[in-house]
């Protein structure tokens, strides 16, 4: 065998590798197959499609909430209309929202969609004070020209921008 390496030591150090590399390149593979279902996307409403988003698939959706698109049942549903001015969605949602959530506010809801394409949220989460948008959701906004920066307001003092 031409191809192996002349020396004893050589030689033990690559059977070494040739037995180690598989062994890790499984346990590698077993490791991001385990995982696959914890990576959870985000999506705005105009990128949602049935190829990226099946039902049944726990995404994230942020946008803002459309103005008076909120409908509450007498149940505890909550039904409501997330948009990004480019297209809309419709999400549904059993439980009670954040204290402040509101029409206008940027949101980000964990759910998965229906059959139908409604969405159905497990998670709703708004903002935390008046100077925070969701990464996402800005980040989408500025994609698609719709970001106001005269309405966001100014960065604190020490505070990290983007």
């Amino acid at each position: 065998m031409s191809w192996l390496p002349k020396s004893p030591k050589a030689r033990r150090r690559l059977w070494v590798v040739a037995a180690v590399a598989p062994i890790l390149a499984l346990a590698v593979g077993l490791s991001l197959w385990a995982m696959r279902d914890s990576v959870t996307f985000f999506f705005s409403p105009s990128e949602v499609t049935v190829e990226n988003a099946p039902a049944g698939r726990v995404v994230r959706l942020g946008g803002l909430v459309e103005a008076g698109s909120v409908e509450r049942d007498g149940a505890g549903e909550v039904a409501f209309v997330v948009t990004d001015n480019l297209a809309s969605t419709r999400i549904v949602y059993r439980g009670d929202l954040p204290d402040l959530f509101r029409e206008g506010q940027g949101i980000v809801a964990q759910g998965a969609f229906q059959p139908d394409r409604t969405f159905r949220a497990t998670q709703v989460l708004a903002k935390h004070d008046e100077n925070y948008m969701p990464r996402e959701v800005a980040d989408r906004l500025k994609e698609t020209g719709e970001w106001r920066p005269e309405d966001a307001a100014p960065a604190r003092a020490g505070a990290p921008t983007t």
